[in-house]
C-alpha cells in the first residue's frame, strides 16, 4: 500500500472515533458553515472546474456531469442544506424489548464507521458523500476520477478548512489522488475503510465488485425503460417519456428504452413529437420504425440495432420496441434491466399495480417520470448512490442507508442456565 493513502486511511479511522462524541447540532451547524462556504467561494469552484473542462470534449457524455457553474453550486449548496435539516439517524431505539429475565434489550442504530467512494467526473459527489457521512455520523474517504481531480480538490479543501473552522477534525474527510494505484488501495483497506460505494459506469462497478476486499454496494449504472401500455394517455405519456430522457440525458435515471404495446402504435408520432424538437434519436424495431417513418426527422430516426438492448446511452438517444401485450413488456424488462428505474404509462389500474409487484427494480413508476430517482426528490435531502442490489440497501441511499445498527443488552445480574 502506498505510504501516502496510508497514513490518510489511519488519520480517517482515528478520526471516526471522535464522531461518536460530535452532537447533532454540531453536524448541522457544520454542514450549514460549508453550505456558505461554497457559495462564498463560487468563483474559486468554477475556475477551477473549468480548468478539468478544457480537458475533455464537450460532445463527451462526461462533460455535463463535470460541469459546475454558479446555479450548480447553489443547487449542491441547497442540497447540503437539506441534509442538515434531516433528523440524525444516530441513535434512535429502532426496537426495544424486555425479556421474561429480566434483561432490557434494543437495537439502535450506528454508523458504518469510514466510507470509501469512488466515482468518476461528477464533482457535486464530492459535497453529497460528505454531508450525508457527516451527518450519519460517518467519516468518508473520497477517490475522484482525474477528469475532476481540479475541482474536487478545491471542494474537498473548502469543506475540510470549514470542518477545522468549527472545531471539527479535518481528517473525517480525505480525498485520495486521481490514480489507479489509489483506488486499488482503498479497494484493499481492510481494517480502516468500512463500506466502500462504487459511483459511476458499468465497468467502474463491476471492476469495483469484482476486486474489492471489503464490503461493496453497487450503485449507478442502468438501463432504463418506460412501458406504454395498451390503457396509456398520450398527453402523459408524451411528457412523461420527454421528461425522463430529456432532462438529463447524462445521469442514470435517464430513459432509454420505450417499449409501446403494438394496439398504440398510432400515437407514436404524438408521443415523440417534442423529442424530435430536442434532437434526439431514435433508433426503432420495425414496426415503430414504420410508425414514425413519415413523422419523425429521417436524420434522427434509423432502425435498431442488436447493440440497442439493454444499452445505457448517456446521450440524446432512445430505443423504441413493441410489444403486443404486458406480459410481452414484462419479460423485455426482466430481460435486459439492470434493476434501477422502470415505468409504466397506463390508466388500467390492474395493469400499474401488475407492473408495481411484477418489475425487479429499485425504483417503479407509474405514471411519473424516471428522473425522479434521486436522494432529495425523494425526501431524503440528498444521496450517496442508487444501490441496485437487495443486500442492506436499494435506492437512493440517504441518511440511513449509511448506518448499521447494535444491540443493547442491560442487564441485573441476570446469568444464563444450560
Amino acid at each position: 500500500m502506498n505510504g501516502q493513502t496510508l497514513r490518510q486511511f489511519q488519520a480517517v479511522k482515528q478520526a471516526a472515533r471522535s464522531m461518536s462524541a460530535i452532537t447533532p447540532e454540531q453536524t448541522a451547524q457544520a454542514l450549514n458553515a460549508m453550505a456558505d462556504a461554497l457559495i462564498c467561494h463560487t468563483d474559486d469552484i468554477v475556475k477551477a472546474n473549468q480548468r478539468d473542462l478544457d480537458k475533455i470534449d464537450p460532445s463527451d457524455y462526461r462533460y455535463d456531469r463535470l460541469k459546475l457553474d454558479a446555479n450548480r453550486i447553489a443547487a449542491i449548496a441547497a442540497d447540503t442544506r437539506n441534509v442538515a435539516s434531516l433528523p440524525a439517524p444516530c441513535g434512535e431505539v429502532i426496537e426495544e424489548r424486555e425479556m421474561p429475565n429480566g434483561l432490557k434489550i434494543s437495537r439502535v442504530r450506528v454508523p458504518m464507521g469510514v466510507v470509501g467512494v469512488i466515482y468518476e467526473a461528477r464533482p457535486n459527489v464530492t459535497v453529497d458523500v460528505v454531508s450525508i457521512a457527516l451527518r450519519s455520523g460517518n467519516a468518508v474517504v473520497l477517490k475522484g476520477g482525474s477528469d475532476a481531480n481540479e475541482s474536487n480538490t478545491v471542494l474537498a479543501s473548502i469543506l475540510r478548512d470549514t470542518l477545522a473552522a468549527q472545531g471539527l477534525n479535518p481528517d473525517l474527510i480525505q480525498l485520495l489522488p486521481p490514480s489507479h494505484e489509489a483506488a486499488t488501495d482503498l479497494m484493499n483497506a481492510v481494517g480502516y475503510v468500512d463500506l466502500l460505494i462504487p459511483r459511476g459506469s458499468k465497468r467502474l462497478i463491476a471492476s469495483v465488485r469484482d476486486n474489492a476486499k471489503i464490503p461493496v454496494i453497487e450503485t449507478g449504472a442502468s438501463v432504463v425503460h418506460t412501458y406504454f401500455d395498451a390503457a396509456g394517455d398520450v398527453a402523459k405519456g408524451a411528457k412523461v417519456i420527454t421528461n425522463a430522457k430529456t432532462r438529463r440525458v447524462s445521469v442514470c435515471n435517464a430513459l432509454d428504452c420505450v417499449l409501446i404495446h403494438s394496439a398504440r402504435l398510432a400515437d407514436l408520432p404524438a408521443l415523440c413529437a417534442e423529442m424530435a424538437s430536442k434532437g434526439v434519436e431514435i433508433h426503432a424495431d420495425a414496426r415503430a420504425y414504420a410508425a414514425l417513418e413519415a413523422a419523425y426527422p429521417a436524420n434522427l430516426l434509423s432502425p435498431i440495432q442488436p447493440d440497442d438492448y439493454g444499452c445505457e446511452y448517456l446521450a440524446l438517444k432512445l430505443a423504441i420496441v413493441t410489444v403486443d401485450s404486458i406480459d410481452e413488456a414484462l419479460q423485455f424488462i426482466y430481460d435486459h434491466s439492470l434493476k434501477h428505474s422502470e415505468a409504466i404509462i397506463t390508466e388500467d389500474a390492474n395493469a400499474a399495480e401488475r407492473f408495481l409487484r411484477e418489475v425487479d427494480a429499485a425504483c417503479c413508476y407509474v405514471n411519473a417520470s424516471t428522473a425522479f430517482t434521486d436522494g432529495a426528490q425523494f425526501g431524503l435531502g440528498a444521496e450517496i448512490g442508487i444501490s441496485t442490489q437487495k443486500m442492506h440497501a436499494r435506492g437512493p441511499m440517504g441518511l440511513r442507508e449509511l448506518t448499521s445498527y447494535k444491540w443493547l443488552i442491560r442487564g441485573n445480574g441476570q446469568t444464563r442456565m444450560p
